[in-house]
């Protein structure tokens, strides 16, 4: 593709998105940006929701992975399922009783202030961090397929990324990307589809299921060693956890189902979005053997995160499998960013400003479109950071494995919350919200390094384990 037609595509496609944002925010307000006014259809929030969980990094990263991990993911998928029951029939039931905006405003109601500070602030960090992540690995894209090509700095493509969420979320917020969601998942898993059949035409397969079936990539189950970090136990244990603190506990990710109308719709949708997403997962680890069988075949050195853009933008599979990939990239990137820049604004908004508590709604109106502006700024900060920092190829093991470190404080303060009746010194919360991540740390980098197990993405539940011991620690008799 030349550059002036990849131009041409994203300007068509964002002008799509601006077209529904003006649709969907006429007479807008804060309830209309933080809660849709309670009137998303439960089909359209299970079909969005799928693109923001993949996002751009599962887009190209996961493909990448079955090179090195073949398709033990899938073991971490299925785990996901045991975790969206759970939160299907354990958290929402909890949120719609307490008819709550942002979901951390819980832990004050059982703990108090500074629990409920303490998770918020969690929140803010792992989601800005992963909102960064995601968006990094795809400016590096555009800017190697695109940008480059003017000579136009990376600082430049980074912002004008993040100017054009800003555009379409500033005023609808949550109620636009209900729609805009939806559209871009179907964008995304129309791009999967169309190269999952370039390549399978390419490669003369008849039977793409037959294929999987017997290609060396394609082993999913791994019982053989408990001390690695693919082992079955450590991947599905580690996905349902995983499932309920980065969907159940993430206010970017339940933000969307506190915007159906009641809690059997919200059910409904968690229902639904598990079982399309399970398949979907399937369908990108099968384009990750495809894609690694191709390159073997064809003598391309591409590896990791640089196998489906190298093979896609190459020209060789045609243009409509480079058009349909980039469309597919930008849709899966813009499906996770926008909704994480609202989620980051409704959580600084309610939780450390308490916008909620004023009551001139012009003001919390002001103060809500300073927060966004705000936090677009701190992306595009962070990104900018990232770019001297990241060198690993792998960038989803880096999101999966940061996400145990900030994420697990919260599984251990919900799972204290919901399974025990008893009272903490809230002022204490902090601290052991602190201690447990570096706990989590050493053990893990200690037990690698003396005996050669790998806890991979199981640090999220040792960390979860370490909150709710040290709470125990700091128990009152009240």
């Amino acid at each position: 593709m030349q550059p002036l037609h990849i131009i041409l595509l994203i300007l068509a496609y964002f002008g799509v998105l601006i077209l529904i944002s003006y649709l969907t925010s006429k007479s807008a307000n804060n309830n209309t940006f933080f809660k849709a006014d309670n009137s998303s259809p439960w089909y359209l929030v299970a079909f969005g929701m799928i693109g923001a969980s993949l996002s751009g990094v599962t887009f190209i990263s996961v493909p990448g992975w079955v090179e090195g991990q073949q398709m033990s993911y899938m073991q971490m998928v299925f785990g996901y399922v045991v975790g969206y029951a759970v939160i299907g029939l354990v958290l929402l039931p909890l949120y719609y009783r307490l008819n709550l905006t942002s979901i951390y405003t819980y832990l004050e109601t059982r703990f108090g202030r500074y629990s409920y500070k303490t998770g918020a602030s969690f929140f803010l960090l792992s989601r800005t961090i992963g909102a960064a992540f995601r968006l990094f690995l795809v400016a590096n894209v555009l800017q190697l397929i695109l940008f480059d090509a003017y000579g136009i700095p990376f600082w430049v493509t980074v912002t004008i990324t993040i100017l054009l969420i800003w555009l379409y979320t500033f005023k609808g917020g949550i109620k636009t990307i209900v729609w805009t969601d939806t559209l871009q998942t179907l964008f995304m898993l129309i791009a999967v589809g169309v190269c999952i059949i370039m390549i399978k035409d390419s490669l003369e397969i008849d039977s793409l299921f037959t294929y999987i079936s017997e290609s060396k990539s394609a082993k999913m189950f791994f019982f053989e060693d408990i001390k690695a970090g693919n082992y079955f136990w450590n991947r599905f244990l580690s996905g349902a956890f995983i499932a309920i603190v980065m969907t159940g506990l993430d206010q970017d990710m339940m933000q969307k189902n506190l915007t159906c109308r009641n809690l059997k719709d919200a059910q409904k949708n968690m229902f639904w979005f598990t079982i399309v997403l399970v398949i979907v997962n399937f369908f990108f680890l099968a384009l990750g053997v495809l894609l690694t069988d191709y390159a073997n075949i064809n003598g391309l050195d591409a590896h990791k995160d640089q196998l489906f853009p190298m093979i896609a933008m190459s020209g060789d599979l045609g243009l409509v499998t480079s058009l349909f990939f980039l469309l597919g990239l930008i849709a899966a990137a813009y499906s996770s960013a926008d909704s994480a820049l609202t989620s980051l604004t409704t959580s600084f908004s309610i939780d450390i400003l308490e916008i909620d508590k004023k009551e001139d709604n012009q003001e919390k109106e002001k103060i809500r479109k300073r927060i966004h502006i705000l936090f677009s700024f701190i992306l595009i900060a962070t990104i900018l950071v990232f770019k001297y920092f990241i060198a690993d190829a792998s960038v989803i093991a880096k999101i999966f494995q940061f996400a145990g470190y900030t994420y697990g404080p919260l599984l251990g303060l919900y799972a204290f919350g919901l399974f025990t009746k008893l009272n903490i010194k809230d002022k204490l919360v902090p601290i052991i919200c602190i201690v447990s991540p570096v706990l989590t740390f050493l053990i893990s980098y200690f037990s690698k390094t003396l005996f050669n197990f790998d806890f991979g993405f199981f640090v999220l539940v040792l960390n979860g384990l370490l909150t709710f011991f040290g709470l125990l620690m700091i128990k009152t008799s009240k």
